[in-house]
């Protein structure tokens, strides 16, 4: 588990539960102990299980939690992937919180999966982008991994990606590059993002190592590709979706990144039942 993740726990306790569960405390005494279960609503790729683990260790460690699928299956509609035993009112105090990362993640791996599943036998590589909720970028990334994606760079430190506004505070492509290549580290990769032919033919002629092909149609993309000939790798990024994404996993492109993966993936359907009977 990443480091960070109990602290984006323990926030979102503190913003759900900061001053307590009046209503579950109210209801049940601290003897008061039932089971309980998360199971999925639909056909969904699991993914953040042990995160949804840890809200309820950290609301209350005798909470015993038993995990019923794992990160990366493909389940059915009303398969359990969690139960629960242990004090009532931990288990609902911990409910919400352990369902937002759940749902959130499942998401994101659903999604992800039917990305991956859509350019299977392409060759071509699906990856996300830095659009992601502002701290939750490390467990989002690997929501993408579960769904059968990859990772692009996780932060602006990983290689050198020069964006039009580089080019244009820069003056040119080639000054932009040049500036790069003498500042980076020597193994480190300059990818320029074009968004036209003649972007294509300035980030070859500067030398790029990866030209990222900009919001094109899939006939510029191909037009692109045949510029670069194999120079530079090649990566698609803008406007793909999953009904258009065979258009774009053109022989020539690498990669073909996602914001959608991260930043628009519907919350996966979840919800946790209390058995009755227990006292």
């Amino acid at each position: 588990m990443h480091p960070r993740t109990d602290h984006l726990i323990d926030l979102a306790l503190e913003e759900d539960a900061g001053l307590g569960d009046l209503t579950s405390r109210a209801i049940f005494p601290a003897g008061h102990a039932s089971r309980a279960y998360v199971a999925a609503h639909e056909e969904l790729v699991v993914c953040g299980l042990g995160v949804a683990a840890r809200v309820f260790e950290r609301v209350d460690p005798s909470v015993r939690v038993t995990l019923g699928a794992k990160d990366g299956d493909r389940v059915g509609k009303g398969r359990r992937v969690l139960s629960l035993s242990g004090p009532t009112a931990s288990i609902l105090t911990a409910e919400r919180t352990a369902l937002n990362f759940l749902q959130r993640l499942c998401g994101i791996a659903t999604l992800s999966r039917r990305y991956a599943d859509a350019a299977a036998g392409t060759g071509v590589r699906i990856a996300d982008t830095r659009k992601t909720t502002p701290g939750f970028r490390a467990l989002e990334r690997y929501a993408v991994r579960c769904g059968g994606c990859h990772n692009h760079r996780s932060s602006l430190g990983e290689h050198v990606l020069i964006k039009d506004n580089h080019i244009a505070a820069a003056g040119s492509v080639a000054r932009a590059v040049r500036r790069a290549r003498e500042a980076a580290p020597h193994l480190c990769r300059i990818e320029v993002e074009a968004g036209t032919l003649a972007d294509v033919r300035q980030a070859v002629r500067a030398g790029a190592d990866a030209v990222l092909l900009d919001n094109m149609a899939p006939l510029q993309v191909a037009a692109a590709v045949m510029v670069v000939a194999g120079s530079a790798r090649v990566e698609v990024s803008g406007g793909v979706r999953l009904e258009t994404l065979r258009a774009y996993a053109l022989p020539g492109v690498d990669v073909i990144s996602v914001g959608a993966l991260t930043h628009s993936a519907p919350a996966a359907d979840l919800s946790l039942t209390v058995l009755r009977g227990r006292r």
